[in-house]
């Protein structure tokens, strides 16, 4: 009997799951704000064509369980996913996107938000970032909705819908790199999937892929990192 209850314990342990980390899909937006967690904020037409081409993509997998954060254009992109594997569409608010001091306003040097001096008190550190939510704190809670995920999928896969900084915040971190960065050199295209594969709890590799690459925008495209095949794997 003992020999049996360790064998199932380190079956468990050594079972893989699959956690898709997707962004969301192309937002209408036509006064070009920045509308971090502000409500309204919907898919354009565009985004749902990306948010079906995701779905055909993902509908050969083994997703047992579909997850988005509260915001609409995340429940939007998750929501054919879900429907393709008959599952009802979760929420976790831990998958929502950073909070921003910006939100509502354009954002650019020559004419947005960074032509008023009284918004420059929030640029004086770029490490914390002194402009929003901490990226330690991004950290926690994206590890914690993963883990989440993780755990409703055990040895199967999951999807989780969330927003550009937090994905690759939780990506620099499971990478093992420093958290500030060149936002213009972010992997995490709209729609894009960064997949985190784990045996028992622990991840042991990182994968990036663009399912709607094609759909995307070209001047979304420019400057961004090049796909490149695999997986980074971890060692044990």
């Amino acid at each position: 009997m003992t020999s049996d209850v360790n064998g199932a314990r380190r079956a468990k342990g050594d079972e893989l799951t699959v956690v898709h980390l997707m962004r969301h899909g192309e937002v209408h937006n036509p006064e070009g704000v920045l509308y971090g967690r502000r409500p309204g904020y919907h898919l354009s037409e565009l985004g749902l064509r990306m948010a079906d081409r995701v779905a055909e993509h993902l509908a050969g997998r083994d997703i047992t369980h579909v997850v988005a954060s509260p915001l609409e254009r995340a429940q939007e992109t998750a929501l054919p996913i879900a429907k393709a594997h008959a599952l009802d569409l979760a929420t976790d608010e831990r998958l929502i996107e950073a909070e921003n001091v910006f939100e509502g306003k354009t954002f650019g040097v020559g004419d947005g938000a960074l032509k008023k001096p009284a918004n420059w008190k929030y640029l004086t550190n770029p490490f914390r970032p002194s402009w929003g939510e901490p990226y330690v704190e991004q950290v926690v809670r994206m590890m914690g909705a993963l883990g989440a995920a993780r755990d409703a999928a055990r040895g199967h896969e999951a999807v989780c819908v969330s927003h550009q900084l937090p994905i690759w915040i939780v990506r620099s971190f499971a990478e093992r790199r420093r958290l500030w960065h060149d936002p213009r050199k972010r992997q995490c295209t709209l729609a894009s999937l960064t997949t985190f594969t784990f045996r028992g709890d622990k991840i042991v590799s990182v994968g990036y892929s663009e399912p709607a690459r094609d759909l995307v925008p070209a001047h979304l495209l420019a400057g961004a990192k090049p796909v490149k095949g695999g997986a980074k794997a971890f060692g044990a």
